[in-house]
């Protein structure tokens, strides 16, 4: 047994190494972005760490993963078809994601055509902590970010009137009398919710108890962090009613968000003190450790040109040079009518164009666009707004405005569908969205014009991306906003009418500029 082992495990270390040293080539450009949003965004700032972690709990358990270590499993080349096929999907259409959870499958699939099972359950956790480091996709963020500010807001409010604090809530806006508190993108509680659901994974994994407790101890991070955020916006509330409105901001503001990030992690020690009462009375130090782990079986490894290992190299080359192909592979382009030359006039419309600034232009990557404000009369404007992608790869894609407007300052609320029917009776669905800032109202309809298709629905629009990217070879595509005022008198129906009759005349418009 000990020479199979030993035998075992001195012939493949090198192939596994340069497996994984392949893999990190082949993945390379998902695992850029991976890092690109970590920097950008404080809510995934954590993810440095994840991988750290992970290597980290593989080396604290280095001796049971030598004895763990198996027969090899052909399942894994199985599973790094499937890897490679979501790496080359990503590629094509842009949408990350799937090359990076595709590189976490990768890691799985090479796992066991080194080790087999017994090695995978040594590893499996370990690995799968790194899901915590994916950030979600930016429209999935700013739809979770929004929600929260609103449940965060109506409990906090509730708090505040429980504490007899006379208050009202417009959307997102907290109205103190004296001070009008806004609950912001930063004070969702997603930079508290994405690493407490990382130390709830790894507490549950470390925790020596029944499998319904793993469980309850790790959903638990969802509603503690909602309900804590909360409590830390009333606190706000209840600091700015009593010492004035310098409470609201600076460090103070910052401080209390610390407070209610450690207050949410003792919570979850508290739970694991409380299983424990009920349980075995363990000290909760003893309690957090890392499971026993059975040694592999005896059999022993197949020669070298039989084993999983020896396919795998090359099938990672293959997929290092398909990407690079994908990225030198030509697209289909339409010829098309550039934006500009979008008329300034429709029938009694009237537009002054503008342009957007510079550094705004780089940063949304777009090829044409037209930014234009439509007047019919003193109080009927219309703001019209198209960009247009030729190729929505490498990351390229339009930003969505519910990630951009919060990024203005503008708050979301209201949100929903609203269907709009042109002249000739075409019919389509358009997300209709209300923003405020500094009492100032605006009503907005945006959706998206791809390759003959008007989609309001984000996760649609990236399926028909993917689809349209293999089967088309296309990947261009608009987006398209109108926007318009609402008057401090008047009723929104009203201004949801004044779209439309734009809309009438200037969506049939966009087939010339954008191909169908």
């Amino acid at each position: 047994m000990g020479e199979s082992v030993v035998g075992r495990i001195g012939r493949m270390p090198m192939c596994f190494v340069v497996a994984i040293a392949l893999a990190f080539f082949a993945y390379f450009g998902g695992l850029t972005e991976l890092v690109s949003r970590w920097s950008k965004q404080e809510e995934y700032s954590h993810g440095f760490f994840i991988p750290l972690i992970s290597l980290w709990l593989l080396w604290q358990r280095r001796d049971a993963l030598k004895i763990s270590i198996g027969p090899p499993s052909w399942v894994g080349v199985l599973l790094l078809l499937v890897s490679i096929g979501m790496l080359l999907m990503g590629e094509l259409t842009a949408i990350f994601i799937l090359v990076q959870y595709g590189f976490i499958l990768c890691l799985v699939a090479l796992l066991l055509c080194l080790g087999g099972k017994p090695l995978l359950r040594v590893t499996f956790l370990p690995v799968l902590l790194l899901i915590f480091a994916v950030p979600l996709p930016y429209f999935v963020d700013s739809q979770l970010s929004w929600r929260l500010q609103l449940v965060s807001s109506q409990i906090g409010v509730a708090v505040l009137r429980a504490l007899d604090i006379s208050v009202f809530l417009e959307g997102n806006i907290i109205d103190l009398g004296s001070y009008r508190l806004q609950v912001v993108e930063a004070c969702s509680g997603l930079r508290y919710l994405y690493p407490l659901l990382s130390i709830g994974f790894l507490m549950a994994y470390m925790f020596r108890g029944p499998s319904w407790q793993k469980a309850v101890l790790f959903l638990s991070t969802i509603p503690v962090t909602v309900l804590m955020n909360s409590l830390r916006i009333a606190a706000v509330g209840v600091l700015v009613e009593r010492w004035g409105i310098g409470m609201a901001d600076g460090f103070l503001h910052y401080f209390e968000g610390w407070i209610i990030f450690m207050t949410c992690l003792m919570f979850l020690l508290a739970l694991v003190w409380v299983f424990e009462r009920l349980g075995a009375r363990r000290n909760v130090l003893d309690v957090l450790s890392f499971p026993a782990i059975a040694g592999g079986g005896a059999d022993p490894a197949p020669p070298l040109v039989r084993h999983p290992l020896t396919l795998a190299l090359p099938m990672l080359v293959l997929a290092g040079l398909a990407v690079g192909g994908i990225g030198q592979r030509e697209e289909v382009r339409l010829d098309r009518v550039p934006l500009n030359a979008f008329p300034l006039i429709l029938d009694d419309w009237k537009a002054s164009e503008s342009r957007l600034d510079t550094q705004v232009e780089i940063s949304l990557g777009l090829d044409d666009y037209v930014i234009a404000d439509y007047r019919r009369s003193e109080s009927d404007v219309v703001n019209f707004y198209a960009a247009y992608y030729g190729s929505q790869r490498k990351g390229v894609s339009p930003h969505s405005p519910q990630v951009c407007i919060p990024g203005g300052g503008w708050l979301i609320t209201g949100l929903g569908r609203e269907p709009v029917t042109l002249f000739g009776g075409e019919s389509f669905e358009v997300n209709r969205v209300i923003i405020e800032r500094a009492g100032q109202r605006q009503l907005v309809y945006y959706w998206f014009e791809q390759r003959g298709r008007r989609i309001a629905n984000e996760y649609w629009m990236k399926w028909y991306l993917l689809v349209d990217a293999l089967m088309r070879n296309r990947s261009d595509g608009a987006l398209v906003r109108v926007t318009t005022a609402i008057g401090a008198l008047e009723a929104p129906a009203n201004a949801d009418r004044r779209l439309q009759d734009f809309m009438k005349l200037s969506v049939p418009r966009l087939a010339a500029h954008v191909p169908h």
